[in-house]
């Protein structure tokens, strides 16, 4: 599984913790789906898939299995017809939490007094 890691991230361009973190959980959709698996838990694909209605199903499944090789995400496959599968947080994934958390907060204060101030005020005045 590490060796997956390695070969996605060219260690040599990281110089630190933090460009390491970002390139494990960067891009448009992977801290949506840590998020959706941290607050709501276990998921199957399709329920992924409807929460996050903007992806597609290729770039959805892509995004799991990077997660699933960085050991964010359990995929657990159940022996039925039609198969059944399910996505959790593992122990990272669930450590991410608290970051994931902080960012929304963070996101949150800066659309409202930044981004939304005007529009907010507007509506005030109007």
């Amino acid at each position: 599984m590490a060796t997956d890691i390695k070969d996605r991230i060219n260690l040599q361009e990281i110089n630190c913790e933090k460009e390491l973190t970002l390139a494990v959980i960067g891009g448009k959709w992977k801290l949506i789906i840590l998020w959706h698996l941290g607050l709501e838990g276990t998921k199957r694909f399709s329920e992924l898939k409807k929460l996050i209605p903007h992806i597609t199903q290729k770039m959805l499944t892509n995004q799991l299995r990077e997660l699933e090789e960085d050991q964010l995400v359990l995929r657990k496959v159940y022996a039925e017809v039609p198969p059944r599968v399910e996505y959790s947080l593992t122990e990272y994934g669930q450590s991410l939490l608290p970051v994931l958390r902080m960012m929304y907060d963070w996101g949150k204060n800066y659309g409202n007094k930044v981004i939304w101030k005007d529009t907010a005020k507007a509506k005030a005045e109007g």
